[in-house]
C-alpha cells in the first residue's frame, strides 16, 4: 500500500458553482478514497499551478488509478497530478540499495 499527494484544479465552471453555492469538497474526496480502500488524511486549497491538494494514504497503484479517473469523469476538474508519497523509511532503504550499485557515465 502506498500514500499519494493529488493535486488539482477546477474548470473555470466548478468555480463558478462554488461562487453561487459553497461547498466542502473534501467530504465526498473522503468518501471517494474509503471507497477505494484508502483513507483521506489532509484536503487543502492553494496558490499556485494547482487549486488543491488532497493526501490519500492506504491505496494500493490500481485504487489509486480508480479514484482519479472517478474524479475525473464528471468534468468539473480541469488538471489533476497524482504523487507517490515515500516514508523516511522507504527513503533510507531506496539509499541504501542506491549505495550498492552504480551506473557508468557515458563514454565519449
Amino acid at each position: 500500500m502506498a500514500d499519494y499527494m493529488v493535486q488539482f484544479s477546477y474548470t473555470k465552471e466548478a468555480v463558478a458553482a462554488f461562487l453561487k453555492q459553497p461547498e466542502d469538497r473534501s467530504a465526498p474526496v473522503r468518501a471517494l478514497a474509503k471507497a477505494l480502500g484508502g483513507k483521506m488524511t489532509a484536503f487543502y486549497y492553494c496558490f499556485g499551478d494547482y487549486d488543491g491538494i488532497a493526501i490519500i494514504e492506504g491505496m494500493d497503484n490500481t485504487s489509486a488509478l480508480a479514484a482519479v479517473m472517478a474524479a475525473v469523469a464528471p468534468g468539473h476538474l480541469s488538471k489533476i497530478k497524482t504523487t507517490v508519497l515515500m516514508s523516511m523509511d522507504e527513503a533510507v532503504e531506496a539509499m541504501k540499495k542506491a549505495g550498492g550499485v552504480s551506473l557508468a557515465a557515458p563514454q565519449g
